[in-house]
């Protein structure tokens, strides 16, 4: 799969731009094990032009984890372009425009998902977008506003036409927001349109990797891209990738070993901020891991109340001490 001249190979997976969870030591983490492209956190349009420090910082580029794409978001044609002029000096390898994100905080105000109510002013933006930078745009949205609005068939026809490189589709409505399942045979009906010639990625509910291989073979999207199923569990993407290789399931990693990784994440959340905000943003991630285990809820009270290191890493060696070689759920 190319988007413009970046080759991502056969049947890529990608990191899902996330917020608060798709910063650099995480993204990473998900390089080291098999991820092909990395998203950052999507940026406020308008925050980036007026060059708000913690939205300038969001556009760091590490260049051990490339390629990389820069997500901006906003509902203003002049805000967006130059934002993504903005974006274009960081050196990304393309820019991303976020018209899927369905929080209330961004969509009601005709942002992300918001963008779903007004058409037009989505096609300006995109072909807007497309050309006031040299590197490719792509986008990312969802299949409509509500159940009575699917309309990502033909709205992926337009959105071609302005000249974007990809797109991805998450497959709920705006109003679904995470609720329910992911509806992939309308992701399929777009990958399958004869008038479509770029790229589809396809997005939802993939968390393991019978859902991947199902995405790939039954819909056949050219690419897929992992959010919530990477919480907690980077190692996904290594999962899915001996398995459309071998056809054979990976074992379940061992407390010990998930352990180990956490360790890794928190050094780098902590390089990365600083200990005590560093420590405070791990905690959705290790709020999604050890799931399962026998007697463990105080010492996941323990783990996730605990903002020191040093009491942090001994809570830890505790955990893979008790039920180093256990198996948690996923």
């Amino acid at each position: 799969m190319k988007i413009g001249n970046l080759d991502l190979g056969y049947q890529p997976l990608l990191l899902a731009p996330m917020e608060d969870v798709s910063t650099p030591p995480f993204r990473l983490l998900c390089k080291q094990y098999g991820a092909d492209l990395m998203y950052t956190e999507f940026v406020s349009s308008e925050a980036l032009i007026r060059l708000v420090n913690r939205t300038m910082k969001k556009m760091t580029i590490v260049e051990e984890e490339r390629p990389l794409a820069i997500q901006i978001y906003g509902k203003e044609v002049n805000a967006m372009t130059e934002a993504a002029k903005i974006a274009e000096q960081a050196n990304p390898d393309f820019i991303d425009i976020n018209f899927g994100c369905p929080v209330k905080k961004v969509a009601t105000k005709g942002s992300g998902a918001g963008m779903l109510l007004n058409i037009p002013l989505m096609m300006e933006i995109t072909e807007a977008v497309v050309k006031a930078v040299n590197v490719p745009v792509t986008v990312k949205t969802r299949l409509g506003w509500d159940e009575d609005s699917k309309i990502i068939v033909n709205l992926a026809e337009q959105l071609q036409d302005t000249g974007i490189q990809a797109l991805t589709i998450h497959g709920r409505t705006r109003c679904q927001m995470y609720t329910g399942e992911a509806d992939w045979d309308l992701i399929g009906k777009v990958k399958n349109n004869p008038r479509m010639n770029i790229p589809i990625i396809g997005n939802g509910d993939i968390t393991n990797p019978i859902k991947a291989k199902e995405a790939f073979d039954k819909y056949g999207v050219d690419a897929i891209m992992i959010g919530r199923g990477a919480i907690g569990k980077p190692w996904i993407f290594r999962d899915i990738k001996h398995y459309l290789k071998t056809g054979e399931l990976l074992p379940p990693a061992t407390v010990s070993q998930q352990v180990e990784m956490l360790k890794q994440q928190i050094n780098g959340a902590i390089d990365w901020i600083d200990e005590k905000r560093g420590i405070l943003h791990m905690r959705r991630h290790m709020a999604g891991m050890f799931k399962g285990l026998t007697h463990f809820k105080q010492t996941r009270i323990q783990m996730l109340r605990s903002g020191n290191y040093e009491e942090l890493m001994l809570i830890l060696d505790s955990i893979s001490d008790q039920w180093g070689d256990s198996i948690s759920e996923d």
